[in-house]
């Protein structure tokens, strides 16, 4: 059986060989770009997942209205009547009681660490550059358990921002932004209040726009100052022992809480959202070229079946069925999948470590310039099942064209 069906396509060797092509074209096409786009996915995620909070406690928003105002003010009994419907919002928004937050967090075996933050928006300038971003207060002793942010910093210190003065830690875009360098100082204003000068102590690179280019931390008790909210926060962080349970624990927290629950995957929903349009995107991509080698192996097996009618005829008369006639011809198909498959397979695992060693950027950008590589067994699982079940699907309909043919019937087409 193996011996006819390698004769059958050796003795085409040309169109065998571009259909296998084709296969090798598609797989290898598959692994690479599967490799690049979940190492990038991997790398955001960790990213994330490092440089963030796995959930974030914060205080929700507390909107005006016409019954909390009459609450507030006026008895039960009277009756008030608007002209002009209260709206808007409560100054400043705020955990009312953080010290009941920290001793459960404490006392939850889940959590590694927590960090009370004051998170603000503000207006950073230096000279007569301005530019926005956000600025957290935070404890950088504790922070640097909540995240990765030592590890980022490129130059200067993190925990330099608890020294006494205002001191403040920027993003390597945010800094390039305002052409400012670190032992510079730089003026932060909040609303209409009057900017307070903050000194640059050092910068970092997370390697994420959303973090770079528009982030600032500084020590807790200084951003309460610039913002007029002593003693007050916004929002507490806490990094979990297993950050694939927070989904669970926060609906946990949410049912006691009054409180905003984030995960991490809530604060990055855009993000993973668009993770998933890629997944699509990269098996459409690979289907198309496997559909096209699909119609080739179709092709192929086709005109096989009717050079080789003799053939047939003869291997009916000694004694093949049907079922062996069909299985001939499925195994040319299977065959031209596998090799093509496991080629592609090889070539996509070979180029993706050429391409892993070649820097793109320059180091100072995202994943030190260059591009991350997935090398999970999956890609290559998948890969091969893609490449061997088009083969087989394009072989069916021809083998059980083979399989019907019948000794009078090739004879008679014969005579025609």
């Amino acid at each position: 059986m193996v011996f006819l069906a390698l004769r059958h396509l050796l003795a085409r060797k040309k169109q065998t060989a571009l259909i296998m092509l084709g296969i090798f074209i598609g797989t290898a096409g598959y692994v690479v770009i599967s490799s690049m786009i979940l190492g990038v996915q991997d790398f955001m995620r960790d990213s994330i997942i490092e440089n963030d909070a796995h959930i974030r406690i914060s205080a929700r928003e507390e909107p005006v209205t016409p019954e909390s105002i009459r609450t507030e003010l006026f008895d039960a009994n009277e009756f008030v009547r608007w002209r002009i419907l209260p709206t808007g919002r409560r100054g400043h928004a705020h955990i009312q009681h953080a010290q009941g937050w920290f001793d459960r967090l404490q006392a939850n075996p889940d959590v590694l660490a927590y960090t009370p933050n004051l998170i603000t928006q503000v207006i950073f300038r230096r000279g007569s550059t301005t530019h926005s971003g956000t600025l957290i207060g935070t404890d950088p002793i504790r922070q640097v358990r909540i995240t990765a942010i030592e590890d980022n910093i490129i130059e200067g210190s993190f925990l330099d921002i608890g020294h006494s003065g205002n001191r403040i830690v920027l993003g390597d875009g945010l800094l390039e932004k305002l052409g400012a360098r670190v032992t510079e100082t730089v003026l932060i204003s909040v609303g209409k209040g009057e900017p307070e000068p903050f000194k640059i102590v050092g910068t970092f690179h997370i390697g994420i726009p959303q973090f770079d280019d528009t982030m600032a931390y500084g020590a807790l008790g200084d951003v309460q100052k610039i913002n007029r909210t002593p003693s007050r926060i916004t929002d507490i962080a806490v990094r979990l022992v297993h950050p694939e349970n927070a989904g669970n624990i926060a609906a946990t927290w949410k049912s006691i809480a009054v409180e905003r629950i984030r995960t991490w995957e809530d604060i990055n929903e855009q993000i993973l959202s668009a993770f998933k349009v890629q997944d699509a995107m990269r098996y459409i991509v690979t289907v198309a070229i496997l559909i096209v080698a699909a119609f080739g192996i179709y092709n192929v097996l086709t005109i096989v079946i009717t050079q080789k009618q003799r053939e047939i005829s003869i291997l009916r008369s000694i004694g093949f069925d049907s079922g062996d006639i069909l299985r001939l011809f499925l195994f040319q198909g299977w065959l031209m999948g596998a090799v093509g498959g496991l080629l592609g397979l090889g070539a996509g695992f070979l180029l993706c470590i050429y391409l892993g060693s070649v820097q793109f950027y320059p180091e100072n950008v995202a994943m030190k310039g260059y591009l991350p590589f997935s090398f999970d067994p999956s890609i290559y699982l998948v890969g091969f099942c893609l490449a061997f079940s088009a083969a087989v699907i394009a072989s069916i309909l021809p083998a059980r064209h083979a399989s019907r043919l019948t000794p009078i019937d090739i004879l008679r087409q014969g005579m025609e």
